[in-house]
């Protein structure tokens, strides 16, 4: 099983990484509805930060971002999508040894996405501190060139031999 495929089917929804019902069904070589009819027979194993089902707002969402091609796209049904935690509960729903490889595989996906995300968070910081710092040290930069180029011109006595007239 390929990390890459699993992470191009991680998608974010309601500020949470997910993987929709039909992917994992074919990540574990199941019909989409075998996956579900296991799901809703041990319902009380996944609370609403484990799986939920998207509304119908989500799925014009989903479409619109062209992340799914169109409605049908779903076979008329709404999807679950299912969080990390949730992915980690299907491997005692499903029993096969296939489930338990595949989750293995997933649960590493989502591991290694979110450390991708923690790097760039970091990183983020990292840029804005050094932009602060570059910022300070170019205004100070630009204030002493402007003061080269143009500098301030006091009103000077005049030296040298004074006449009375002056």
């Amino acid at each position: 099983m390929d990390l890459a495929v699993i992470q191009s089917k991680v998608l974010t929804l309601r500020g949470q990484k997910v993987i929709f019902d039909f992917d994992l069904a074919a990540l574990y070589e199941v019909e989409t509805r075998v996956l579900k009819q296991a799901v809703r027979r041990n319902i009380d194993r996944f609370p609403n930060d484990f799986m939920f089902q998207i509304t119908e707002n989500e799925i014009e969402y989903l479409v619109s971002q062209i992340v799914i091609p169109s409605k049908s796209y779903f076979g008329g049904a709404a999807p679950f999508a299912f969080t990390e935690q949730g992915v980690a509960m299907l491997s005692s729903v499903l029993k096969s040894k296939k489930a338990l490889q595949v989750n293995i595989t997933i649960m590493r996906a989502f591991v290694m996405l979110r450390q991708y995300y923690m790097d760039s968070k970091e990183l983020k910081t990292r840029i804005e501190t050094l932009e602060n710092e570059m910022d300070m040290k170019f205004h100070d930069i630009h204030q002493t060139l402007n003061l080269l180029i143009d500098p301030p011109q006091k009103e000077r006595k005049q030296i040298g031999f004074k006449n009375d007239e002056n």
